[in-house]
C-alpha cells in the first residue's frame, strides 16, 4: 500500500511541475502579445501545478514515514 502512495505522489510531483512550466509559457506568451487574460490563465496554472506538486510531495514523505 505504501509504494502506491510514493508512486502516485511521484506521478503529481511530476504532473504538477509539467502544469507549471506549460503555465509560465502561457505566461510568457501572453506577456509577448499584450494578451492579459492569457497571462492570468498562465498564473493560474502555474498555481494549480505547484499545489498538485506540493501535494505529491506529502504523499512521498508521508509513505516514507511509514
Amino acid at each position: 500500500m505504501s509504494d502506491d502512495l510514493e508512486r502516485d505522489g511521484a506521478k503529481d510531483q511530476l504532473k504538477g511541475t509539467l502544469k507549471e512550466g506549460e503555465g509560465h509559457l502561457r505566461d510568457a506568451v501572453g506577456g509577448l502579445t499584450g494578451d492579459n487574460s492569457e497571462q492570468l490563465k498562465g498564473k493560474a496554472q502555474q498555481v494549480k501545478g505547484k499545489v498538485q506538486r506540493k501535494i505529491g510531495e506529502a504523499e512521498t514523505d508521508a509513505d516514507r514515514d511509514l
